[in-house]
């Protein structure tokens, strides 16, 4: 005969029922507890991307650097001046005198808008994951590669930049803003944020092991220029770089990973001459659109990745050549000729296959090469030389005004870089877009416009006529939006590096 536990038998009298019923409180109690720390033990061991990983040491907020590692140090007045081209000045911008309806100033206007903090994504009407798992996922997609970083929108983060103008002794002296009495401050605290994903904070450290023992060098104009300086002011913020440039090239090593930064100058990135050249004349610039500069093509094995910015020169008074042949010009052309076969919107596109195809096909180079896409100016009412200006713009746009000239540059720029895509082949993979048209297009307070020089007796209003006064709306404040450049490059090396790797 099968056993068979007792029955329970409640005691019997008031004490036993008092028993009874303390005995099932005791139970339950007992059962919720146990069923809590299951639920927290299991809760806590579950995957999470951790964003630490990718921000600075001594992060205590997300880009927030504790107050030891906030860039600050002691006044140097030491600057770098700006460089002439061969004995000249180049111009402030690019719109100078370029005729047709490329430069007609028709707004158009771009869909998009500024907002001033974070999306919530709950607040959206996504109410598939939490805020945590969104942020979760958009580092997920940086780490992997796979968030577009230039559609967005740009955020304030109150966290401000990493250097000031105090703290880095080789800024211009036209972008050094704040040196130069620029009496706001809220441009240099807005970020870049891509629509899926996050672009972390500038880390200099890790920057700078990225690149251990390899030279990354800028190739164009003043502008190019411009993303160097503030790369050096970034990583001067950790290490205090030697000097090692000479007049051909301009170099910094920082010696705690024998890293080198260098800039070569090269304002057309295709060769350039003012010796007679058909019908035109000994003196003007000629621009030989299918001969790469053999300048910076020279010093090219040496470089491990390169970025190649250009376009602004185009607006200069200029001749330009192809197949030997003289076939257009810009701000130049003698009428006896007839119609020209080439304006200069065109002629910038040849240069840029040229260009990048020969980088790309060079057998002594191994590489990566970086095309930094068009930079917008902000001039309102003019170009540079006939009135136009920023002055007054403090905060990100709410919408872009479209011009049709930087629209024409940047198409044919984007054009130039996919048919030297093509045309190298197995190798057109060295060949990468940072395409930063869109994102600073919005950043028309981002310029030093009047704010130039230190000079305390300057002009920074408009005159009783109405009349603006002189200003750069095309190069970049520093500290200000062109560090993001640098957020942008960082994240692009980090990305093929990592892909060599795997």
């Amino acid at each position: 005969m099968p056993m068979s536990l007792p029955a329970k038998k409640a005691p019997a009298g008031g004490a036993g029922v008092r028993r009874w019923v303390f005995t099932i409180v005791v139970s339950v109690v007992a059962l919720v507890l146990t069923l809590v720390v299951i639920s927290l033990s299991v809760g806590s061991s579950l995957h999470r991307t951790s964003l630490q990983d990718y921000l600075p040491v001594g992060v205590t907020g997300l880009g927030k650097l504790s107050s030891s590692e906030r860039a600050d140090g002691n006044t140097n007045g030491t600057v770098i001046g700006e460089e002439p081209l061969q004995g000249g000045r180049e111009p402030l911008v690019e719109q100078n005198g370029q005729g047709g309806d490329l430069n007609s100033g028709q707004p158009s206007p771009l869909t998009g808008k500024i907002e001033s903090k974070e999306p919530d994504p709950v607040a959206s009407g996504d109410t598939t994951s939490t805020p945590d798992e969104d942020s979760s996922n958009e580092s997920q997609k940086a780490e992997q590669g796979t968030c577009d970083l230039y559609h967005g929108e740009w955020v304030l983060d109150s966290s401000g930049p990493l250097y000031t103008n105090n703290s880095c002794p080789i800024i211009t002296q036209m972008q050094n803003c704040q040196g130069n009495g620029r009496p706001d401050k809220e441009y240099e605290n807005w970020r870049w944020k891509p629509e899926q994903c996050i672009l972390p904070r500038f880390d200099a450290r890790k920057f700078l092991e990225l690149m251990r023992g390899k030279t990354l060098a800028f190739v164009g104009d003043s502008v190019a220029r411009n993303q160097m300086e503030s790369l050096v002011c970034l990583l001067w913020q950790v290490d205090v770089p030697q000097n090692r440039g000479n007049k051909r090239m301009h170099k910094w090593l920082f010696k705690s990973t024998s890293t080198t930064i260098a800039r070569v100058w090269s304002s057309w990135l295709v060769h350039r001459s003012t010796e007679a050249v058909g019908i035109a004349p000994k003196g003007i610039d000629k621009v030989f659109l299918d001969v790469p500069d053999e300048t910076f093509m020279e010093f090219l094995p040496r470089f491990d990745v390169i970025v190649l910015s250009s376009g602004h020169w185009f607006a200069k008074r200029s001749a330009y050549v192809l197949n030997g042949n003289v076939v257009g010009g810009q701000l130049w052309w003698p009428r006896q000729a007839g119609k020209m076969q080439m304006n200069n919107v065109d002629a910038f596109g040849v240069s840029v296959e040229t260009c990048l195809t020969a980088v790309a096909t060079n057998p002594n180079f191994t590489g990566l090469a970086i095309v930094r896409t068009w930079s917008p100016d902000h001039y309102e009412g003019g170009a540079w030389n006939t009135g136009g200006s920023c002055t007054g713009k403090v905060k990100p746009l709410d919408e872009v005004v479209r011009n049709g000239f930087t629209d024409a540059m940047y198409g044919k720029q984007v054009e130039g870089f996919r048919k030297a895509v093509k045309n190298a082949g197995q190798h057109g993979s060295r060949l990468k877009l940072m395409d930063i048209t869109e994102p600073f297009a919005f950043r028309a307070d981002g310029h030093p416009g009047p704010y130039r020089s230190p000079d305390p007796n300057k002009k920074t209003q408009r005159g009783p006529d109405g009349k603006p006064p002189p200003q750069d709306c095309l190069h970049w404040c520093m500290p200000g939006p062109v560090d993001t450049w640098n957020e942008m490059l960082l994240e692009t090396i980090r990305r093929e590096f990592e892909r060599d790797r795997s």
